[in-house]
């Protein structure tokens, strides 16, 4: 399936604007953070595309780079602690 950098652009903006925490760890972003910060704001797909999810905005979710690379393409991301650690 292609993806539309336009529609992207769109669902980021529309995630953006709530300035919702990270549905991963439940921590506040800091959505003024710099590209590759480990605490900036991404979107991260709840079922991964790679699993066999869709690019709709219904199956995108808030994340911090670091929660978002952590979950990886699991289902499920790996308990993190406040401190940003694995437990």
């Amino acid at each position: 399936m292609n993806r539309s950098t336009t529609q992207r652009d769109r669902d980021r903006s529309a995630i953006r604007r709530g300035r919702p925490a990270c549905a991963i760890c439940g921590q506040p972003i800091d959505y003024m953070a710099p590209h590759l910060d480990p605490g900036e704001f991404v979107v991260d797909h709840v079922i991964p595309r790679a699993r066999g999810g869709n690019d709709h905005i219904s199956n995108k979710q808030p994340a911090h780079r670091a929660c978002n690379s952590k979950k990886a393409a699991r289902l499920v991301a790996p308990v993190v602690r406040r401190s940003g650690t694995l437990a």
